[in-house]
C-alpha cells in the first residue's frame, strides 16, 4: 500500500463531502479501504486539516485503559472513540482490546521497537604489574595458545586430507 499524500486526502474528502461518490467509489478509486476515507473524513470534520497529519505516538498503558474504559462504559464504536482521544488509526484500538482480552493487562505495556542496544562490554583498566592484570594477561595467552592450536590442528588436518586425495588420483 502506497502512502497517501495530505492533497490527496483532501480531495478524497472533498469528493465524498461534495457528493461525488461514496466512501466505497472513492477509496477504490485512490486504492484504499473505504473504513479509510470514512476515518479521514471524521477526522476532517472534527479536527480540520489538522486531524489528517499523523505524528507516531507512543501510548501509555494507562492511556490505553482509558481509551478502553471509555469505550466500554459509553458504548462508543471505534471510530468514535477515535475522534474522541484523536488517535488517528481505529485499528489501534481494536488490537488493544483484543490484547487485554486474550492476554490481559500486560500486553497494554508498551515495547520498544527496532533492535536493541548493543552493550558496551566494560574493559577493566588494571594498573600494570598488579595481580589481577597479571591473571588479564595469562587468561589472554592461553586464549591465544588455545587459538593457535586448533589452526595449526585444522591445517595439518586439511594437508593431510589433501595429499590422501592426492594419492588416490
Amino acid at each position: 500500500m502506497t502512502k497517501i499524500s495530505l492533497d490527496q486526502k483532501l480531495i478524497a474528502i472533498h469528493k465524498y463531502l461534495d457528493g461525488h461518490g461514496s466512501y466505497d467509489s472513492i477509496g477504490k478509486s485512490i486504492g484504499v479501504r473505504k473504513r479509510i476515507v470514512q476515518t479521514w473524513v471524521a477526522f476532517y470534520n472534527e479536527y480540520g486539516v489538522d486531524g489528517l497529519t499523523s505524528t507516531y505516538t507512543n501510548y501509555s498503558i494507562e492511556f490505553k485503559m482509558d481509551v478502553l474504559k471509555y469505550m466500554s462504559n459509553t458504548g462508543a464504536t471505534v471510530l468514535e472513540t477515535a475522534l474522541k482521544f484523536r488517535i488517528p488509526s481505529p485499528s489501534s484500538i481494536e488490537t488493544w482490546r483484543k490484547k487485554l482480552e486474550e492476554h490481559g493487562n500486560d500486553a497494554l505495556i508498551p515495547k520498544k521497537k527496532g533492535r536493541p542496544p548493543m552493550k558496551k562490554e566494560n574493559k577493566k583498566t588494571h594498573l600494570p604489574g598488579s595481580k589481577e592484570a597479571i591473571q588479564a594477561e595469562n587468561e589472554r595467552l592461553r586464549a591465544e595458545n588455545a587459538y593457535l592450536k586448533k589452526l595449526h590442528a585444522l591445517i595439518q588436518e586439511k594437508e593431510k586430507s589433501q595429499a590422501k586425495s592426492k594419492h588416490k588420483s
